[in-house]
């Protein structure tokens, strides 16, 4: 909720060579000069001509993903009809700073007295490790879930409930990575007749459903 290689230059280090003279004529230009030591020093740094080492540095491997999907174009329009009945299928999506990193879409609404709210957030990163690390660091902001097996690089969903004068509200989320994109995505609801929230189950199985579909909507974007 949406941080570009950065390439690396080469340059060749030469080890400047002194030139020793001897008083009233040069050695080095005299009939008894010794030959001029090779610099292997040079040699190993200046690129051969037609070496690969005369070409631009390759080590900063190329990104899987280079920008976000549409979001909102992410979950199938029966998807949101079951997950949030009554929503607009289209989806609004949420301004962001750089779009070309992070892109959010939310789907919310009331039916009756039932409400149901649904984001699918992506984030690309410069290099799998940093997509590793942010993953990991949200898994350990929401502790108490579990893994998530066969989506993505890795996968992870945890459910929690909360109440604020007596209403109860339960969310799901799911954090997948996938090389360098972590695809979030947040469900809950509420029923402000009862003020109850709606089952665990529910609420995990709906969150997991809409992140195989952001991921498969990653992936096939590329």
């Amino acid at each position: 909720m949406r941080e570009l290689p950065l390439p690396l230059a080469l340059t060749a280090r030469l080890l400047p060579v002194a030139l020793l003279a001897s008083a009233g004529w040069a050695l080095t230009s005299g009939p008894f000069a010794a030959a001029p030591a090779a610099d292997d020093s040079g040699r190993k740094n200046a690129a051969a001509p037609g070496s690969d080492e005369s070409a631009p540095s390759t080590s900063a491997a190329a990104k899987t993903y280079t920008k976000p999907p549409a979001p909102c174009d992410s979950l199938a329009e029966k998807t949101v009809k079951s997950l949030v009945p009554g929503a607009k299928t289209a989806g609004q999506e949420i301004t962001s700073s750089d779009r070309s990193v992070r892109r959010t879409c939310s789907w919310n609404a009331l039916k009756g007295y039932d409400y149901r709210w649904l984001d699918v957030s992506y984030e690309i990163k410069d290099s799998d490790a940093k997509a590793k690390s942010a993953y990991e660091q949200r898994v350990t902001e929401k502790s108490g879930g579990g893994a998530v097996p066969g989506l993505g690089d890795a996968a992870y969903s945890v459910v929690n409930l909360t109440t604020e004068d007596k209403q109860q509200s339960r969310e799901g989320a799911v954090i997948a990575r996938v090389a360098n994109a972590v695809v979030v995505v947040t469900y809950n609801g509420s029923d402000f007749e009862t003020k109850k929230a709606p089952g665990t189950d529910e609420i995990n199985k709906g969150a997991i459903k809409a992140a195989k579909e952001a991921v498969a909507a990653l992936t096939e974007a590329q």
